[in-house]
C-alpha cells in the first residue's frame, strides 16, 4: 500500500515562505513522478510542481519563479520530495497535495496539508 504523508503547511503572511515535504513508502509507484499539486476553495486541483521522466521538472506558470521542487535519494525505501515556496500570495492559499504514479499510471494522493497566505 502506497503512503503519502505530507507536513509543512501552516499560516504564513503575504510575502513569506514555507517548506513542504512529501514521504512515499510502501507498494510500488515511481519515484521519479513525485509532485504537488493543489486545491483552492472552489476551484479544481491543479499542478504547482512535479518531477516527471528523465529528471525533469514541470512547474506551474502561477508559481514559477517563486517554487522550488527538489528530492533527497531513497532512504530505507522512503522517497522524500520537497517544494519550497517563496514570495507567497494570498491566491497561493491552497490545500497542497503530493502525489505520485503508479505503475501502471494511477494516481496516488496524499491527505494534503492547509497553506494559508495571509494579506
Amino acid at each position: 500500500q502506497v503512503q503519502l504523508v505530507e507536513s509543512g503547511g501552516g499560516l504564513v503572511q503575504a510575502g513569506g515562505s514555507l517548506r513542504l515535504s512529501c514521504a512515499a513508502s510502501g507498494g510500488v509507484f515511481r519515484a521519479d513522478t513525485m509532485g504537488w499539486y493543489r486545491q483552492a476553495p472552489g476551484k479544481q486541483r491543479e499542478l504547482v510542481a512535479r518531477f516527471t521522466t528523465g529528471g525533469r521538472t514541470n512547474v506551474a506558470d502561477s508559481v514559477k519563479g517563486r517554487v522550488t521542487i527538489s528530492r533527497d535519494n531513497a532512504k530505507n525505501t522512503v522517497y522524500t520530495v520537497y517544494l519550497q515556496m517563496n514570495s507567497l500570495k494570498s491566491e497561493d492559499t491552497a490545500i497542497y497535495y503530493c502525489n505520485v504514479l503508479g505503475v501502471h499510471g494511477n494516481d496516488y494522493w496524499g491527505p494534503g496539508t492547509q497553506v494559508t497566505v495571509s494579506s
